[in-house]
Parts: structure tokens; sequence; C-alpha cells
């Protein structure tokens, strides 16, 4: 344990934050945490190196976790970057995980709002760790998240 270090959030840059905050809320059940965020002014500029930057967005209350728990932050930007379609295995973040219930029917879930599926789903063992039900899935704006049961 280090003192005085707590994990707090993990941001999330959307091309619409309000649409895709919607599918994390019907998708995963994650909850809003007002206030939502519109930030602007050479603080931001300063902060991100973005000449000019605006942020909107929403912090969502991830499931399985209370209002003080770490959350989804869903932003916004202006002016955007280009960007490519994330790949599980482009240098960075790569995905998001959350344990469901269901593989199956979580991924049908999440292409119900607009979402798609990167691989096949596999039943596997992980040798010291457990058996697990498991796919890639991707929100409707291409991130990666991974749909996991272990056994």
């Amino acid at each position: 344990m280090h003192p005085g270090i707590k994990y707090v959030h993990t941001n999330l840059v959307a091309r619409d934050w309000k649409k895709l905050a919607k599918f994390y809320v019907k998708v995963f059940g994650c909850k809003t945490k007002p206030p939502g965020r519109n930030l602007k002014g050479s603080w931001l500029d300063s902060l991100t190196t973005v000449k000019n930057a605006h942020a909107e967005g929403i912090h969502l209350i991830l499931p399985g976790y209370g209002k003080d728990g770490p959350t989804l932050e869903i932003f916004q930007y202006s002016p955007k970057a280009a960007s490519a379609v994330p790949r599980v295995n482009r240098p960075g973040y790569g995905h998001i995980a959350f344990a469901v219930e269901n593989v199956k029917q979580a991924l049908t879930k999440v292409k119900k709002y607009g979402g798609g599926s990167v691989g096949e789903m596999i039943s596997t063992e992980i040798r010291g760790v457990g058996s697990m039900e498991v796919v890639y899935a991707r929100d409707p704006e291409n991130n990666i998240i991974e749909l996991q049961k272990w056994e």
C-alpha cells in the first residue's frame, strides 16, 4: 500500500460524449456522477497543450463501486484531433474490462446499443488463475471493451 495514492478515474475521449456516456449507462449500468464538466480557459490550454481547448463531459460511476469509487470520465474535446481505430496491440491503453454474468448476453447488449465485436468469444484456462470466458468488443466509437467471466 502506498500512502497518499488512490486511483480515481480513467479518461475516455469521445467524438460525442453524450452518446458514448449513454451507451455505458445502458449496457453496463454505469451511473452519472454530476456535475457535468464544461471546461475551458488558459489553464486547460496549459494543461493539455491544446490551443483554445474546450472539454465537455461527465464522470460515470462504474458498476460495483459507490459514488466515491473510481470513475470513467468521458470527455469530448474541441478542437478534435484525427484518430485511427484502436487495436488491441497498439501501445498505450488497450481496453477497459467488465466482469459480467453472461459473456454472450453482454456482447449482444453491446451490439444492441451500437457497439460491435473484435474477435471470437473464447473459453480458456489461465494457469494459476482459473478458467474464463472472454471476448473483446467495441463501443460505438470503436474503443475496446473486454467482457469476461471467471469460473
